[in-house]
């Protein structure tokens, strides 16, 4: 892959990547999130990402909002565990406009008490929204489960009482503590060359003091597998099975991405989809995923299902590791898993907004983005007995938690 890449001399660093399309895509990825909040600040990371869009020195809420949409764009932006990223989607000709209105909000927002008040109703309705989903609700909690006690197990969108709480001040101590300069990561993908790009992101971004983090975060130690059950008088039977597993550096790691594609993956010839599914009709929503983070990660299983069918999809799908864990991949089933990684991976940079971010991610996480070619390289050597060993260690059933709602 040819990206243009660089560093500004207040630590940030820009990563680019032409593609001739009238579309272009552009954000700003911060290596902070949720798990750096203490706990009273539980959920502030999100609250900051609701409000930085509420005013700045030069500009009210609407005409940040407008900034872009008058001109046909879109600004977004999210939360995770790990990181906060601001981003757009615009036509090409429109790339100083972005820039320059990012530069704004993240160097001049002012988080006006009115406007304050107004996004906490607004996140504290979307807590009562998410608590009233238990498909959703019981992944946040299942991860309170394995990580008790520690920031990264704590919910993304925080309490009601704590964002009740917020003040301006608390804001800003936040900003200033975790919005490192050397922290941060400036992507983009459109139809402007890699020395524009830079020449926009020196005009309004130089100007950011340079602020290197000074911090480390609490790795997290030790894990007991629990299985808990909570009564939620829902229609459907909930569960997710699961357990810790590799951090982004592991040797392992691609691995355990192939691992989780035949196990339970995206495709519907997944061995669970086929176990629980279409074999036995027992599961309409259904998933494995693996999620890595900078010092550890985490394996979901998650289904929902009729309550008197609930120990009989646990079962199966203990049966379906188990072969994993005993069984070698013949040549056949190794090849198609490989081949089927590769494409779902190929179609994902298809799409330009998530090759931006994945651009961005990648950056701020490795300091650098391997090409395709690398990727598939690394996904062809991997062995039957790789699979084999990693299902053992990961998806040893000692190790595993389990969390129900019924």
């Amino acid at each position: 892959m040819e990206y243009f890449s660089s560093q500004l001399p207040n630590g940030i660093r820009l990563v680019h990547q032409y593609v001739d399309s009238p579309v272009a895509h552009c954000g700003v990825i911060i290596n902070t999130g949720s798990r750096d909040e203490d706990l009273q600040e539980q959920g502030l990371a999100h609250f900051i990402e609701h409000t930085i869009f509420k005013g700045t020195l030069k500009r009210k809420s609407f005409h940040i909002l407008s900034r872009l949409e008058d001109v046909g764009g879109e600004l977004n932006a999210y939360t995770t565990k790990e990181e906060t990223a601001i981003h757009a989607s615009f036509l090409a000709e429109y790339y100083e406009r972005t820039m320059e209105l990012f530069s704004d909000i993240l160097i001049h927002s002012t988080f006006p008490d009115q406007e304050l008040r107004k996004e906490k109703d607004v996140i504290i309705d979307e807590i009562n929204s998410y608590n009233d989903s238990p498909s959703e609700l019981i992944f946040d909690e299942f991860e309170e489960l394995i990580f008790e006690g520690h920031p990264i197990g704590r919910n993304i969108l925080g309490t009601p009482e704590n964002v009740k709480a917020f003040t301006r001040e608390d804001i800003q101590r936040f900003m200033a503590k975790n919005y490192n300069t050397d922290q941060i990561v400036i992507c983009s993908v459109g139809n402007i060359s890699g020395k524009r790009f830079f020449h926009l992101c020196e005009r309004f971004f130089t100007h950011f003091p340079l602020n290197h983090r000074s911090f480390s975060r609490e790795k997290f130690e030790g894990n007991s597998a629990q299985i808990k059950s909570f009564e939620k008088e829902t229609f459907q039977t909930h569960c997710v099975i699961g357990g810790l597993a590799y951090d982004v550096a592991h040797a392992n790691r691609i691995g355990l991405v192939l691992l989780n594609s035949v196990l339970g993956g995206q495709s519907g010839n997944s061995r669970l989809n086929l176990a629980l599914r279409e074999r036995n009709g027992i599961a309409y929503n259904l998933e494995s995923s693996y999620t890595a983070y900078s010092d550890t990660g985490t394996i979901t299983i998650y289904f929902g299902t009729d309550n008197v069918n609930l120990d009989k999809a646990i079962s199966l799908i203990k049966r379906e590791i188990r072969i994993l864990q005993e069984k070698l991949l013949g040549d056949i089933q190794i090849s198609k898993a490989r081949k089927q990684l590769v494409g779902q991976l190929a179609m994902s940079q298809e799409n330009h907004e998530d090759l931006m971010l994945t651009l961005g991610k990648s950056f701020l996480i490795y300091n650098k983005m391997d090409g395709l070619d690398v990727i598939y390289n690394k996904i062809n050597a991997i062995t039957p007995t790789q699979i084999r060993n990693i299902a053992n260690e990961i998806l040893d059933f000692d190790k595993l938690s389990m969390l129900i709602y019924k």
